[in-house]
């Protein structure tokens, strides 16, 4: 038996450094996300934006055990087909049903069956439970990481002082997190405060969804478009302030000054972060995919990414103490 420095014995060896992401070539600035597969994104889209994103040299594919009831991973399973190795896949765990050992036992076999590989090469927890021991969540993904089911471990939505609390405990287990995935775009700047500066800390990659603000800063709403922000009730009071519309105008006009389009702007807004955060970009179709791809080949200046920063008021830093910042 071994065990790990927070008192957990695990059955099972815990060779130093396995998994790690560092381990791993991902030379690409984007990354994609297929939460849209099998949903507003039927397959013959999903398969035509899977193949202009390797085309453009994307290799990192992010999917979850709970999108499109599975079709999301089904299908990027069926295009993965043939060139395996090439690709970096990571799914997600524990959405629903909790953190516990069992849950995500349950779920990640489904998700290996449908997306027909042994080996995940990332696995996040979708999101924090309160309610399960982190001891027992990290030692199931320590364990599965051993057996070499999975490659790196990473959390989703967690809070700063979740990640590294599970990070302490993941220490003491021999292992480590990291990735981490929180929500990022111009209009949602939380992340600025602890969870990039932490990533960037601790050597985990912060791989950002929601680059576009679940379409608001692709300039489509302001045209009358329809989309998530109209469809989905969530998505719709999540950007409803009407701070964040203005700033989507503003992003629009300068769009329409410098020749780019919106959505390019946005994904390279979020890439041009000191920390260098790699944007999860989706889209329905191949059009709308474009401009995020385009912003793979755009570098911000220093004005254009103080510019588009003022579009949108950033949080304030995680201190009272305002005058010494």
């Amino acid at each position: 038996m071994n065990a790990g420095k927070s008192g957990v014995r695990l059955p099972f060896p815990l060779p130093h450094g396995h998994g790690s992401l560092h381990h791993m070539t991902m030379p690409h600035s984007l990354a994609f996300g297929t939460m849209q597969f099998g949903g507003t994104a039927d397959a013959a889209s999903a398969r035509a934006m899977f193949d202009a994103c390797r085309a453009a040299g994307i290799t990192h594919f992010d999917t979850a055990c709970g999108y499109t009831e599975g079709a999301s991973e089904t299908l990027l399973g069926q295009f993965a087909m043939g060139q395996r190795e090439a690709l970096y896949i990571a799914t997600k765990v524990g959405y629903v049903g909790g953190s516990g050992r069992a849950n995500i036992l349950t779920q990640l076999d489904c998700s290996r069956r449908r997306l027909g590989m042994d080996r995940i090469d990332l696995l996040y927890l979708h999101r924090f439970d309160a309610a399960t021991a982190l001891e027992e969540t990290f030692a199931t993904m320590a364990e599965l990481q051993s057996r070499g089911i999975i490659g790196a471990i990473g959390v989703s939505n967690f809070a700063a002082w979740q990640v590294m609390k599970a990070q302490a405990i993941c220490a003491g287990l021999g292992t480590r997190i990291d990735a981490i995935q929180p929500m990022y775009s111009l209009v949602k700047r939380q992340a600025e405060v602890e969870l990039l500066p932490m990533a960037a800390d601790q050597g985990m990659t912060a791989f950002t969804y929601s680059p576009l603000g679940g379409g608001l800063l692709s300039g489509k709403y302001a045209a009358g478009a329809s989309g998530r922000l109209t469809t989905d009730r969530r998505y719709g009071a999540r950007y409803a302030p009407p701070a964040m519309h203005q700033a989507a105008e503003g992003l629009t006009q300068f769009a329409a000054e410098s020749g780019l389009h919106p959505a390019t702007l946005a994904v390279a807004w979020v890439m041009a972060h000191p920390t260098t955060p790699v944007p999860l970009i989706s889209a329905r179709d191949v059009a709308q995919l474009a401009p995020s791809l385009a912003a793979a080949t755009l570098r911000l200046d220093p004005e254009t990414y103080a510019r588009l920063s003022a579009l949108y008021p950033a949080p304030p830093p995680a201190t009272d103490r305002l005058e010494e910042v």
